[in-house]
C-alpha cells in the first residue's frame, strides 16, 4: 500500500490542503490521514471511496494500478 500513501500525500500537496482540511472532508480524525500517508493504516473502504471522489480520482490511481488519475464515468453498471 505503499502507492496509496505516496498518492494521498502527493495530492493531498499539489491541492495545497493540510491533513486536518481532507479529514474533516472525509469525516475522519487528522490523525487518520497522517497515519494513511504514513502507511502505518490503510483506509476502510468508505473511506478510500471518499478520499477518491474528494481528490476526484480513480480507486486504481490512488491504488497505484494506472497513472491515469482520471475517473472514468462512461462505464455501465452490468
Amino acid at each position: 500500500m505503499e502507492k496509496l500513501s505516496e498518492r494521498l500525500k502527493e495530492l493531498r500537496l499539489v491541492n495545497d490542503l493540510y491533513q486536518k482540511d481532507v479529514a474533516e472532508k472525509v469525516g475522519v480524525v487528522h490523525d487518520s490521514i497522517s497515519q494513511y500517508e504514513l502507511g502505518d493504516r490503510i483506509p476502510s473502504l468508505k473511506i478510500f471511496l471518499k478520499l477518491c471522489l474528494f481528490f476526484d480520482v480513480s480507486a486504481d490511481y490512488l491504488l497505484g494500478l494506472t497513472d491515469d488519475p482520471k475517473r472514468h464515468n462512461d462505464r455501465q453498471a452490468p
